[in-house]
């Protein structure tokens, strides 16, 4: 069995770890942006009646 040495020259290494960080914050911008959109869809009904009882 041969033994390997991998090596990551250092604009690779920080190529991939900014791609690591743009893959997690791009997750994190997707999952904010469906919950707001759940949360507008869920609020839009009582919203309505709100504005219905105050005029």
């Amino acid at each position: 069995m041969k033994i390997f040495f991998l090596y990551i020259d250092p604009g690779s290494g920080s190529w991939l770890a900014q791609m690591i960080i743009a893959g997690v914050l791009a997750g994190l911008f997707y999952f904010k942006n469906l919950w707001l959109r759940m949360k507008a869809f869920f609020l839009r009904g009582k919203n309505d009646d709100n504005l219905e009882n105050d005029e």
